[in-house]
């Protein structure tokens, strides 16, 4: 499969744009997949802000280092969407492989790493150049993506295959492959690179996976009272920035698990919008930010006091979420 490179501007306008000074505005921006939009939420007031038109079907999004860039997997138009986050115009479409839904930026801001659920590839593309660096046969269906902090390590996760795919970054080759539970989604490194959390929406559970082995060494499941487990299915992940504390979003059981990484277990379950799909903190950390796909709308976390406290009406089937 050979992809060539759909910059819409130039690559000098590129560079440029990605030394642009970011502002300090404090803002969540959700994409919203049935609209194609993006919704941008001040988190001062609480409301939205602006609503951004992208391509067709947005779900992963990320900002590059100094948050002066957003990507945007535009999963139906087979593109990675570069946003300029200050004149809040798509200023670049990246090659990006069919069907983009998860995708990790490189901790050098420079190799973007694309899930391709369609063709069972992991495609690499130079953002600088626009130009596809490899593609990695993984598994089927892959979804999840992430790098490892020291950028040594890429993963993957295979929605069909139920497996982990691990790529060596340097030589852009997959070296292994671990087993994980069914329909695996998301998959998160400790800020410390440790450990690798991985959710499995069909199978109802979370693997804690040892980086250093590459081996499974916990299975983390969930109960909720009165809830039928079928509707228990792990998605986004997040963890504290001390590796005290991960969240769990648990889809259409319309909760988020709280738990303690010390002791691997559940310590709260917090009752959101429907659908919860994924999740992100505020600088801080004071604040967690859940997108609910069916309601529509984003639910505000108080972490200390693990409270609910508001919820946001954003557009259709909010998917992805990032703070600037």
């Amino acid at each position: 499969m050979t992809i060539s490179p759909r910059l819409t501007v130039s690559a000098a306008s590129l560079a440029l744009a990605l030394l642009a000074p970011a502002a300090q505005a404090q803002t969540a921006w959700v994409s919203n997949e049935k609209d194609n939009t993006i919704s941008v939420i001040d988190l001062e007031t609480m409301e939205v802000t602006d609503t951004l038109e992208v391509g067709k079907r947005p779900r992963g999004i990320i900002f590059n280092k100094d948050k002066s860039l957003l990507y945007i997997c535009a999963s139906d138009s087979d593109t990675v969407q570069v946003m300029d986050v200050e004149t809040r115009k798509i200023i670049a479409d990246l090659p990006s492989g069919e069907d983009p839904e998860q995708f990790a930026l490189h901790p050098n801001d420079r190799f973007l790493y694309i899930a391709n659920e369609d063709d069972a590839l992991a495609t690499v593309v130079d953002v600088k150049t626009g130009e596809v660096v490899k593609q990695i046969d993984v598994g089927v269906e892959p979804e999840g993506m992430a790098v490892s902090p020291d950028g040594k390590l890429a993963v993957n996760t295979s929605e069909t295959t139920n497996m982990v795919h691990w790529i060596d970054v340097e030589k852009q080759e997959l070296i292994d492959n671990t087993l994980v539970g069914q329909r695996p989604r998301h998959a998160e490194f400790t800020a410390d690179g440790t450990k690798l959390w991985v959710s499995a929406e069909i199978g109802g559970t979370v693997s804690v996976i040892d980086v250093a082995t590459r081996q499974v060494e916990h299975e983390l499941d969930f109960h909720i009272r009165g809830m039928q487990p079928d509707r228990i299915q792990p998605v986004g992940i997040q963890i504290t920035g001390d590796g005290k504390t991960a969240f769990v979003a648990l889809g259409p059981s319309n909760h988020v698990a709280v738990v303690d990484t010390a002791s691997m277990e559940v310590k709260d379950y917090l009752l959101v919008g429907r659908r919860v799909w994924h999740m992100a903190f505020t600088e801080d950390e004071k604040m967690l930010l859940t997108t609910n796909g069916i309601s529509g709308d984003v639910s505000v976390i108080n972490v200390p006091e693990l409270r609910v406290e508001k919820s946001i009406k954003v557009g259709r089937f909010p998917w992805g979420i990032r703070v600037r």
